[in-house]
C-alpha cells in the first residue's frame, strides 16, 4: 500500500515556516547592506562592528551575571525540590508540586506584572537584583521537572546499599546520588541558563533604571532602528542557544548499555 505523502509536506511545511525566518536572520548578518532590503555582498563588517559596541556588551554582562547566579540558585534549589517530590508522597508535596509546575504554565506576561506588584509592594528597589530573583522564581521549576525526570528510574536501594556499607548520609549523597543524577542536574542547569538568557518579558517588567539586559537593549535598538547589528547578534544568540540546548538533551539521555 502506498503511503500518503501528506504528512511529509505538512511536517515540511511547518518546518519552513518555523526556521525560515531564522535562516533569513543569519542571512542578512553577514549582507553588506545596511537596511537588509537587498543583498549587497557578503561581509562580516557589522560582525566587527558589534565588538565596538560597548552598551551591548555592557548589557550582555549583565545577562550573564544574572544567568549564572540565578542558574547556579535554582540548580540548588530545584534538585532538592525534585528529591523532596520524588522521595516523599502526601497532601504538601502535592501542594509543592502544584507550587513547582505552575511557573510552568502561567504566561509570562502575567508573572511579570506579577512580580512587579509583589517588588512594589515590598518597597523593593527596581534592579539587577529584581531580575536574578525573578529568573529564579522561574527557573527552579525547569530544573525541578528534568531532574525529576531523572529520578524515575533512581533506585532508592543503593542509597540504602551504602549505608549498610557504613556511608554516612552525606557520603552516601556525594558517591552515590549526585553521580547518578549528574546528567539531569547538568541538563536543567544548561536549561535554565539558557531561559535566563533569552528571558525578555519578565525582565522587562521588573528591571528599573539603568539595570539593561541583552533582551531588553536588543529591544531597544529594534524602536531606534539597527537591522543589521541585531541580526549579527541575534545569530550570535542562536548559536549559544541551540549548543545549551543541544547539550542539556544529551546530557538528560539514558547512559546505560543497551
Amino acid at each position: 500500500m502506498k503511503r500518503s505523502l501528506f504528512p511529509y509536506l505538512v511536517t515540511a511545511a511547518v518546518l519552513v515556516f518555523l526556521y525560515l525566518p531564522v535562516l533569513v536572520l543569519v542571512a542578512n548578518s553577514f549582507n553588506a547592506s545596511r537596511f537588509g532590503g537587498h543583498w549587497e555582498g557578503l561581509s562580516l563588517r557589522w560582525y566587527v562592528r558589534l565588538v565596538h559596541e560597548r552598551e551591548i556588551w555592557h548589557a550582555f554582562g549583565n545577562t550573564l551575571a544574572i544567568a549564572f547566579g540565578a542558574t547556579a540558585v535554582s540548580t540548588v534549589l530545584g534538585t532538592t525540590a525534585a528529591l523532596a517530590l520524588h522521595r516523599w508522597r502526601s497532601g504538601l508535596q502535592q501542594a509543592h508540586y502544584a507550587l513547582i509546575y505552575l511557573p510552568l504554565v502561567v504566561p509570562e506576561i502575567l508573572t511579570g506584572i506579577s512580580l512587579l506588584l509583589f517588588f512594589v509592594a515590598l518597597g523593593v528597589k527596581l534592579g539587577l537584583a529584581t531580575i536574578f530573583l525573578a529568573h529564579v522564581s522561574f527557573c527552579i521549576s525547569y530544573v525541578a521537572m528534568v531532574v525529576l525526570a531523572r529520578l524515575q528510574d533512581f533506585d532508592y536501594a543503593l542509597i540504602e546499599a551504602a549505608h549498610d556499607l557504613g556511608a554516612n548520609w552525606w557520603q552516601a549523597t556525594r558517591t552515590v546520588l549526585l553521580p547518578l543524577l549528574a546528567p539531569g542536574i547538568v541538563a536543567g542547569a544548561l536549561l535554565a541558563f539558557t531561559l535566563s538568557i533569552d528571558d525578555f518579558v519578565i525582565s522587562f517588567f521588573v528591571a528599573g533604571p539603568g539595570a539593561t539586559t541583552l533582551p531588553i537593549r536588543i529591544y531597544s535598538m529594534i524602536k531606534h532602528g539597527s537591522p543589521p547589528l541585531i541580526n549579527a547578534l541575534s545569530t550570535l544568540l542562536i548559536i549559544v542557544t541551540f549548543a545549551a540546548v543541544w547539550a542539556s538533551q544529551e546530557l538528560v539521555k539514558d547512559r546505560r548499555a543497551p
